[in-house]
């Protein structure tokens, strides 16, 4: 604007209405990129109170939505699931992290129901698998071979907690990790006495 004026014509000056018009354009500019950088502080701000506000969940077991299972020497933590109606077949697929499909279980004449699905760490052949982070995934059918919905769970105790791409995570004792929106219970671990 301010280039505008030095290099006007005199003798054709910029017209009132024309020059009130482009101050207010500049004007309106000015406010939606101050409002701009207001919103992306609030945003830095609302990030930082999430992280200080997840860390009281140190500590605290947690269920939440997932499906990964952690392998480690003999012990393989488990996987919940529900059916919402009754199966005939239910398959539990297994895969490691690079979603390599490592075994394959089938159970018949379930009911509607929560159930615990814990694997043995092996594979088709039943050779042991290498420690990690291994995924499950089931799929059912119904008597008329109908689709029938499962919803997976995972339980465990929060060690950590960490900020990625735009969620904040927790690292469960086991190493898995589960999302803050994944989270649907969260319980105070009791406190077990001893004797002196």
């Amino acid at each position: 604007l301010v280039t505008q004026l030095q290099n006007q014509d005199p003798l054709n000056p910029l017209d009132d209405k024309e020059f009130i018009a482009q101050l207010a354009q500049f004007s309106s500019l000015e406010q939606m990129s101050n409002v701009a950088a207001g919103i992306t502080a609030l945003t830095e701000k609302t990030a930082q109170q999430d992280m200080l506000s997840a860390v009281n969940y140190i500590g605290k077991e947690v269920t939440a939505t997932g499906s990964e299972m952690t392998k480690s020497g003999n012990f393989v933590s488990p996987v919940y699931f529900t059916l919402q109606d009754t199966a005939a077949i239910v398959y539990a697929n297994i895969y490691d992290a690079n979603k390599n499909l490592v075994r394959t279980e089938k159970f018949t004449s379930m009911q509607a129901g929560e159930f615990e699905f814990t694997w043995d760490g092996t594979d088709y052949n039943g050779a042991a698998v290498n420690n990690g982070q291994y995924n499950v995934y089931f799929s059912a059918e119904g008597p008329t071979g109908k689709a029938v919905f499962v919803d997976t769970e995972v339980s465990g105790t929060i060690t950590a907690l960490e900020q990625g791409e735009g969620e904040t995570y927790f690292r469960l004792s086991d190493g898995r990790k589960v999302g803050f929106s994944d989270i649907k219970k969260v319980v105070q671990p009791t406190a077990t006495s001893t004797d002196s």
